[in-house]
């Protein structure tokens, strides 16, 4: 069972979107910038470190980011059986499966930030992160101090980040450390993010989202509030709203996903941040990153050949989706091997034909339902070649 994981806030660096500008789903920025009236391009190509990660900059570069990836992922025919967010990323996860579209998502994150960012200013706040300690026992330290402070994120076992008042964060990390704590780890943030401090923020969401038209989803989207599968576009309204005040409840949705039979986490967008946290909480779990359009053919071969590439999948292990897709290895001119044709069963290793001097071999079995590209057509790197069902 593939999850596809999509990043939040902090993943994103300067000049992200440069591997992406030739790619076929780079054309998602276009529409991006025509529905924002803003360059979205400059956002991803040139924009410096101390701009972009500004909070409204910093969660519409790393949405947009994160389905650019997922465009080029799903055209190679590699589909979830379910998703989950971390924070902003919730955002993406259900554009993803269908509950919101492009368009409205755009929308609400842009709104998201731009609330966020607001409240910042109304109440300085910041965050850090509580390693080598259970979370009942950060809890606990949070809860030995008078002032204002509280969990913000579950991360993984060992891995909570606290947030609330400087003050209030600078003697819960000393409590902690006094509980055991391996470690308190500041972090450059200027708002308490997921706690109360977000209060005027979640105000101007709550209309944000209002507007917005959810949808069933397609699959499940596990949800920060309470860990737990929703489909149903009834129940988005509420839990975005309390999303912002509420704490992330990363660790206990990656031990949902893995009893519920996740095997494969995939992430996509920028940053290996939650491939690192569903390793460390998901026993024998497969974890992969999707950030570049390279990570593309390293996630085909290490989905299409798992006893060789992958440890923690099996032989035999079904990990596509019934239909596939082979795509190019370079950019070039595409000519077809004699004999491929629709129909064709293929094995692992055949080839289909050449894109100039590199040879495009399909990484998997399947019978040919068509070819996409024909002789004389030039061709860009993951662009799809041919279309396969499972034999």
């Amino acid at each position: 069972m593939i999850v596809f994981t999509f990043p939040g806030q902090g993943s994103q660096k300067p000049g992200m979107g440069e591997q992406w500008r030739d790619h076929p789903s780079w054309e998602l920025v276009d529409e991006a910038s025509a529905v924002l009236g803003r360059d979205l391009g400059q956002l991803l190509l040139h924009t410096e470190a101390d701009e972009l990660t500004r909070t409204d900059n910093a969660q519409l570069s790393t949405f947009l980011t994160s389905l650019i990836v997922l465009d080029a992922v799903e055209r190679l025919g590699v589909e979830p059986a379910a998703a989950a967010g971390h924070s902003l990323g919730e955002y993406t996860a259900l554009v993803s499966m269908g509950a919101m579209s492009f368009e409205d998502g755009l929308r609400l994150v842009a709104e998201r930030g731009s609330a966020m960012l607001a409240a910042t200013t109304e109440r300085v706040g910041t965050m850090a992160a509580v390693l080598g300690l259970d979370d009942d026992d950060v809890e606990i330290a949070c809860s030995r101090v008078s002032s204002d402070v509280w969990v913000a994120n579950y991360n993984a076992p060992g891995q909570v980040v606290i947030a609330g008042s400087p003050e209030a964060v600078a003697e819960c990390s000393d409590v902690a450390k006094e509980l055991g704590a391996k470690k308190v780890m500041p972090m450059a943030v200027s708002g308490a993010f997921h706690t109360p401090f977000m209060a005027p923020a979640r105000e101007r969401l709550r209309a944000a989202i209002a507007t917005a038209d959810f949808r069933e989803a397609d699959l499940p989207v596990y949800a920060n509030v309470d860990a737990r599968p929703h489909t149903s576009a009834s129940e988005w309204v509420g839990l975005l709203s309390s999303q912002l005040c509420s704490p992330v409840r990363w660790r206990q949705t990656l031990h949902n996903l893995g009893d519920a039979g996740g095997t494969v986490f995939v992430e996509l967008g920028p940053g290996s941040v939650l491939t690192g946290m569903a390793k460390r909480t998901v026993t024998g779990a497969t974890t992969l990153s999707v950030s570049t359009p390279n990570d593309l053919d390293k996630l085909i071969t290490a989905l299409a050949t798992p006893s060789a590439s992958v440890s923690g999948v099996h032989e035999g292990e079904h990990l596509f989706a019934t239909e596939r897709m082979v795509v190019s290895p370079a950019a070039g001119v595409f000519t077809p091997a004699a004999g491929i044709e629709a129909g064709s069963t293929l094995a692992p290793g055949t080839v289909l034909g050449a894109v100039g001097d590199v040879d495009v071999r399909s990484p998997f079995d399947g019978i040919v339902v068509g070819m996409l590209a024909v002789e004389g057509e030039r061709v860009t790197t993951s662009q799809p070649i041919a279309w396969l069902r499972t034999a």
